[in-house]
């Protein structure tokens, strides 16, 4: 049986379309008592033609969950889709000129933005909602650069274009745009081929039906070198599908998480052959209500993260293999003159030499990084893999501490 995982606030897929889910039973949560009352579990029925479950109406759940119920932050009923940590001042700055309208509906679950200098960029945000990112990265970019917005909630993308002129007026130029779309059908969209350099997504993807067209989607749009930077939810092990059909579990982002080696091989099996980890946090879900529903049936051990990963588009290898090159930060990034983090594994710390395996090397040779680096060695010689390539579970519990370069397993 081919099972179509979840995708989202951008689920692509017309009104009358199902999709594939397993037979189960859901338990019932209580949705927010500020809207009309409705069914509380995804409605599933059987297709004796194929013998597969289909789940109809997900992505109409979640455009009522995040259009209607949903009229702020606030209003959301657990914490996995809340940043965790504060924001670097330089985005506290960009979001301090971004209308607070915009701002209340932001439901993002992490720092979507890659570290380094966007200036003239084209970006693509995934699930825009209110459209928060979009403007941040709009000031990221500046004049010569250009950031779209694609969303399917009517409501979300109203409060992002009635507010358009504001920031046009507030940064000193336009370079923003909205789309109305499903993430995986972004060919409808008339967006070209290889034409961005940073794909970004905030805690939307795990809302969607099906995860490996929206990745497909987006290593198609990217250009060479560039990169899918993103946050999401993610799962110690596969959520059972009597929670994937709970729609207000779905709608926080809990049910629709995909287990992470789940994801991770999915990404080498479409071609972003090897998936960085770039940060990580336990969910804490904070609501007794929700508790209970994930408790009796069964899955006290089942544990939620958020996790930003980047994938690029660029001809990596599946493992860390070690050709004997090394680089050296020279510190010339902006707002990072000590020294940069690629990911949790690689933190380069200004005029150190750092030995890395091929597919970091290329990570920063074949990219807007290169400028910043000086490299060192060439693909002459092969030593093996890179010792403590590992396969573990990449994230921090709730015990673990963290810090810039930890690791906790699974890269070199």
């Amino acid at each position: 049986m081919r099972f179509i995982r979840a995708c989202s606030l951008l689920a692509v897929i017309p009104a009358a379309t199902a999709f594939v889910v397993v037979e189960g039973t859901a338990s019932p949560i209580t949705s927010s008592s500020s809207s009309p009352a409705s069914s509380t579990s995804l409605n599933i029925v059987s297709d004796p033609t194929n013998n597969l479950i289909i789940m109809e109406d997900t992505h109409e759940s979640v455009t009522k969950y995040y259009g209607k119920e949903l009229q702020t932050s606030d209003d959301l009923k657990t914490n996995a889709c809340c940043t965790a940590g504060a924001p670097p001042k330089y985005i506290r700055d960009a979001i301090g000129k971004i209308h607070n309208e915009v701002v209340s509906k932001y439901y993002g679950c992490g720092l979507c933005l890659p570290q380094y200098d966007l200036e003239g960029a084209n970006m693509l945000d995934l699930g825009c909602g209110a459209g928060r990112d979009v403007y941040i990265a709009s000031q990221l970019v500046g004049a010569k650069g250009k950031v779209v917005g694609v969303d399917m909630t009517d409501e979300q993308l109203n409060v992002a274009r009635k507010h358009q002129d504001y920031h046009a007026e507030k940064f000193g130029f336009s370079n923003v745009e909205f789309k109305k779309g499903y993430l995986e059908k972004l060919k409808d969209l008339d967006l070209e081929a290889e034409s961005f350099d940073v794909i970004i997504s905030n805690c939307v993807i795990n809302l969607c039906t099906d995860k490996e067209a929206v990745l497909e989607e987006c290593l198609r749009l990217l250009k060479p070198g560039g990169e899918l930077y993103f946050s999401d939810v993610y799962a110690n092990r596969r959520v059972p599908m009597h929670l994937q059909k709970n729609e207000v579990l779905w709608g926080e982002c809990l049910s629709g998480a995909l287990y992470w080696n789940d994801f991770e091989n999915m990404s080498r099996k479409i071609g972003f052959a090897d998936p960085r980890l770039v940060e990580d946090a336990p969910i804490t879900v904070q609501n007794a209500e929700v508790e209970r529903c994930i408790s009796e049936s069964g899955c006290e051990k089942l544990k939620f993260y958020s996790a930003t990963y980047r994938l690029w588009k660029l001809p990596l290898e599946p493992h860390c293999e070690d050709y004997g090159q090394a680089v050296i930060y020279k510190g010339t990034l902006p707002r990072y003159p000590s020294g940069w983090l690629l990911d949790k594994h690689h933190f380069f710390e200004n005029g150190k030499i750092h030995p890395v395996c091929g597919n970091t090397y290329r990570m920063l040779a074949d990219t807007r990084l290169k400028e910043h680096f000086e490299f060192i060695g060439n693909w002459d010689n092969h030593y093996g893999i890179f010792e403590g390539c590992g396969s573990s579970l990449p994230y921090d519990t709730e015990e673990a501490s963290s810090g810039k370069g930890a690791s906790t397993g699974g890269c070199c």
